[in-house]
């Protein structure tokens, strides 16, 4: 095993990739070792700017993919406190299962930690059973 670091990454694709990187240095052409990529991406509104983190290969299971260095364009180690504190707390929560609540929209579905109780009929048929149960009291 080579050195380890976080890095990002600038492919020939154009992608550009922020992981935990191990180089290994036992051919000609030598290999990136990527564990859990990401992809970061910068949102700008009215309130301020915020950052979105998905998974670089969307559909796949695996969190380790390896890459020739012939595909990198370049790459740079980081050791920017916030972004390894974002990438950090996404790679704990895929890892934990916790961010199942998000949608591939990356809007979220609100669960019972967050609040979410029932759906609004649901609450509406409680409301109105204890609206007749106070009713026939009062008679």
């Amino acid at each position: 095993m080579g050195e380890e670091f976080h890095a990002i990454i600038k492919l020939v694709s154009g992608e550009e990739i922020f992981s935990f990187v191990t180089v290994e240095e036992d051919s000609d052409d030598p290999i990136l070792v990527l564990q859990n990529p990401v992809i970061f991406k910068i949102l700008n509104n009215g309130q301020g700017n915020f950052i979105k983190v998905k998974p670089w290969m969307e559909l796949s299971e695996e969190d380790i993919f390896f890459i020739r260095l012939s595909k990198v364009i370049t790459l740079t180690e980081s050791n920017d406190e916030k972004l390894l504190s974002i990438y950090n707390h996404y790679v704990s929560d895929t890892e934990n299962n916790t961010s199942n609540y998000h949608n591939f929209d990356g809007s979220v579905r609100p669960n019972k930690s967050m609040g979410y109780i029932s759906t609004v009929d649901d609450a509406r048929k409680k409301l109105e059973e204890l609206l007749k149960i106070n009713k026939s009291k009062e008679v």
